[in-house]
């Protein structure tokens, strides 16, 4: 269910009663095998503004002295002394809805699971169980087919070599009745409310064209001759699981669309994937009044262009509701990046591995920072790991799949030890509800990262993570209230509290595209990137748009047309024409009894519109109506 997060400013020069920020998204939407981590729970109920509230604690050191432990309780108190590490968390401002924290269910996991025996059901509820003391996983990846996590190669339609059956007459999910099948049944029955992705790693080798080995199962593209068979086969399997009781939440079109090399795998560049969707996979789930989403990519964080060439393709996009990434290559601002492109578009983060044996400390550290506050930060509603489970030798596998994929747990006959990806998803999905949205948290260019989120039932949750080598003491501040925190180097810890804020900490807002008014009622321009900026003009168009981005350190930076206004040394008249920022397009964002703003430098001046006549400057000491802008 959809609904808008507002921040009034209220205009005292011109009639402007109410400018709104919406968010871009819009929506509210131990190490024992057999015993569960014991952890309190705030429950849901009536909330009362913020008056010493109780926090609860659990924390995980890089040394593994501490797994998710419950640490002793602190309170909030008046908020006095100084931290230059001040987490400054405000749930007026909201983000996107989060869908939830989980794994990826191979076939190879599935059948695992099934030969735990008596500790099956332990093991389950463990992990998805949203009961108090349990994980609370609510966001599950599976395979269409074989995975290269699976015991060997198949698809739901396989045929011998040199046949076709374009009516897909031969079509069964009848391999998944031994061990996928059974067991998901199991976690619905555990959580019905969990949402399901499912993933083909290639389409049937009849389908493909110039396929490399394996039978056919490695490499190839679709053959343009079977696209309409393939977007039927997707039709066929979530039918046959929704008649098993399953269903099918979203599908992406093909796993890591851009890798020939995995076994299985199929290559499927954005052009043709965006052909796929537009003339035959969005049309058929239309006519067969499929909902299951569709969600393009599937792959690594360096090719932004590709999910933004398919959202980009006007007849595809209608069908899309968004794009998934992993993380063995780029950076995870791609995420942000293709957000910024199509911010009407969900973003979601699907699979990211760890080799074993795992250096838990360094892996710890690298996957919460990227995945768990990375991922969110940058605008993912989901953050799977890869994958659920495998033996103590990393099987099953097929011939030249993954053969180090460590599982959240090494599952050993009828009993299971947790792995570090384990400790990295409960450190979310437990306190983390399905629904939930992620608030505002200002980050830091230092050691201590962070995200906030606010559940449905209204509680708070801070997720920190100190990567430097030595402790780390720092403030966390909401609304009026705060306390402080000393955290191990390399840890990582779970904050989650009750109530009501008790002041609105108006804050910059980071990831929405705004425009600044002046004292005169006219429009702060970017003036095309190329000369000094003016506040003189009567209308809004693109350069008259900025992007608020978070700087860190409690500042941000203005983007137009993917250039950044410089305050220029404070000695000249600001620019609008940096591809990057640094310490002089940095500003500090004030908010003013009135609701107006203003942008204090980095030589501590303010920016002025300089009576709306002349080029604007960053030289005011102090600010009154020409150094406030209306934000909308």
């Amino acid at each position: 269910m959809n609904t808008s997060t507002y921040f009034k400013f209220m205009a005292i020069w011109i009639i402007l009663p109410a400018l709104l920020y919406s968010s871009c998204k819009k929506d509210l939407s131990n190490s024992s095998s057999n015993a569960a981590y014991a952890k309190s729970t705030i429950k849901a109920g009536k909330t009362a503004l913020a008056a010493n509230e109780a926090v609860n604690v659990w924390e995980t050191t890089a040394d593994q002295s501490q797994l998710l432990a419950q640490q002793t309780g602190i309170n909030f108190a008046a908020d006095a002394g100084t931290n230059a590490t001040t987490i400054t968390v405000d749930e007026t401002t909201t983000y996107q809805t989060i869908d939830g924290f989980g794994y990826c269910l191979t076939g190879g996991s599935a059948s695992l699971i099934n030969g735990l025996g008596a500790n099956q059901s332990t093991f389950l509820n463990e992990i998805f169980s949203t009961a108090s003391g349990h994980m609370g996983s609510s966001f599950l990846r599976i395979t269409i087919g074989a995975s290269d996590l699976s015991a060997s190669d198949f698809t739901y339609d396989d045929m011998p070599s040199g046949q076709t059956d374009v009516n897909l007459t031969s079509f069964s999910i009848s391999k998944e009745m031994t061990d996928l099948i059974p067991v998901l049944k199991k976690i619905i029955a555990i959580n019905p409310s969990i949402k399901i992705l499912a993933t083909p790693w290639t389409a049937p080798v009849w389908m493909k064209s110039s396929t490399t080995g394996n039978g056919g199962f490695t490499g190839g593209s679709l053959n343009t001759a079977y696209y309409d068979a393939y977007a039927r086969y997707f039709v066929k399997y979530i039918q046959a699981m929704a008649a098993q009781g399953i269903t099918i939440y979203a599908v992406t079109p093909q796993n890591e669309p851009l890798n020939a090399n995995n076994n299985p795998a199929m290559t499927m560049q954005s052009n043709e994937e965006a052909n796929f969707i537009k003339n035959n996979l969005g049309p058929q789930f239309a006519s067969n009044g499929i909902t299951t989403k569709i969600i393009c990519y599937d792959h690594n964080c360096d090719q932004p262009g590709y999910p933004e060439a398919v959202l980009g393709d006007a007849s595809a996009n209608p069908y899309v509701d968004g794009s998934a990434f992993h993380l063995y290559a780029g950076d995870i601002s791609a995420l942000t990046t293709v957000h910024n492109a199509y911010p009407a578009k969900n973003v979601y983060f699907t699979e990211q591995f760890i080799g074993g044996p795992s250096n838990f400390g360094g892996d710890l550290s690298w996957h919460v920072n990227n995945l768990i506050i990375g991922a969110p930060r940058n605008w993912s509603r989901v953050v799977l790991e890869w994958n659920l489970a495998a033996d103590p030798n990393y099987n099953p596998h097929t011939a030249g799949g993954c053969s180090n994929c460590l599982g959240a747990v090494t599952i050993s006959g009828n009993s299971y030890t947790r792995n570090t990806a384990y400790y990295i998803i409960a450190h979310a999905s437990e306190f983390v509800n399905a629904g939930a949205v992620r608030i505002s948290s200002n980050t830091f260019s230092g050691s201590i990262q962070n995200v906030a989120f606010k559940n449905p039932d209204g509680t708070k949750v801070v997720i920190a993570l100190n990567t430097a080598s030595t402790n780390q003491t720092f403030k966390i501040k909401w609304g009026t209230e705060s306390f402080t925190y000393t955290l191990p180097a390399g840890a990582v810890a779970t904050f989650k509290w009750a109530g009501t804020q008790s002041s609105a900490t108006s804050g910059p807002p980071i990831g929405q595209t705004i425009t600044l008014k002046g004292f005169n009622g006219d429009y702060v321009s970017g003036e095309d990137g190329t000369t000094a900026m003016t506040c003189t003009r009567t209308t809004a168009s693109t350069w008259e748009q900025f992007l608020v981005v978070d700087a860190g350190n409690g500042k941000i930076a203005l983007q137009s047309m993917g250039k950044y206004v410089s305050s220029e040394n404070g000695t000249q008249a600001i620019t609008c024409n940096r591809t990057s920022y640094s310490a002089w397009e940095e500003f500090t964002w004030g908010v003013n009894a009135d609701g107006t703003i203003t942008l204090q430098g980095n030589n501590g001046d303010y920016i002025s519109s300089e009576d709306g006549t002349q080029a604007m400057t960053c030289t005011r000491t102090s600010a009154s109506g020409w150094e406030s802008f209306g934000v909308n």
